[in-house]
């Protein structure tokens, strides 16, 4: 991978979260990692979003027969009723912010595309989020996988997982802004719940957030 400006390398997750989108605010140019072996048990297939009966995770799921299969080659299991799951939690925990149809149906059209691959999924759905936002990022896809021992780029591969909280990093510095459901403000959830609630101003909500 060659580039002449400092390029942030990270793995593609579904619905990011707020602090996974900090880092898209801090560089030009995301090279996303192509040639990982999927890891269960992360964000690559799951998101959190904030429902009446409060924090929901969305899991897509996949076919893994063997341990270790290439993220391009895990497959979605769509055997399972899984986009009318989601597709009835996205509606009903945000059917009501405030900028729910101004921005649903351009997820809605992802959605509809039933993707072979997980990978494919994920990238289609960080085009639109960073359309929304007005980002410009150039995305690459590794060619290989790297290695950073000359600490050439920024890698972030697995830093940002849901087995460890944002507070142990320092990426993402909350702030709350209006949600739908809830007294007490739910941190870090994906983005989507963001862009539902605060529509235009989320671009310039994430630069506050970002450290």
């Amino acid at each position: 991978m060659t580039t002449s400006e400092p390029y942030l390398l990270i793995e593609l997750h579904y619905f990011p979260c707020l602090e996974y989108f900090t880092q898209y605010f801090k560089y030009n140019t995301i090279v996303l990692e192509g040639h990982e072996n999927y890891v269960k048990q992360s964000y690559r297939n799951r998101c959190y979003i904030l429902g009446a009966n409060g924090k929901l995770q969305l899991t897509v799921p996949v076919i893994h027969g063997r341990k270790k299969i290439p993220i391009r080659e895990i497959q979605i299991d769509h055997s399972q009723n899984w986009l009318n799951i989601h597709h009835r939690s996205l509606k009903s925990a945000y059917g009501k912010a405030p900028f729910f149809e101004f921005y649903f149906d351009f997820f809605e059209s992802v959605f509809q595309k039933r993707y072979k691959f997980l990978f494919d999924l994920n990238y289609q759905l960080l085009t639109v989020c960073l359309k929304i936002l007005g980002l410009t990022n150039s995305l690459k896809i590794s060619e290989s996988y790297l290695s950073n021992e000359d600490g050439r780029f920024s890698d972030l591969r697995d830093e940002i997982n849901p087995k460890s909280s944002f507070y142990n990093r320092t990426f993402y510095q909350p702030k709350s802004y209006h949600q739908v459901f809830g007294k007490d403000f739910v941190n870090n959830l994906s983005l989507i719940d963001l862009l539902m609630n605060e529509g235009p101003n989320s671009a310039a909500i994430m630069r506050q957030y970002t450290v």
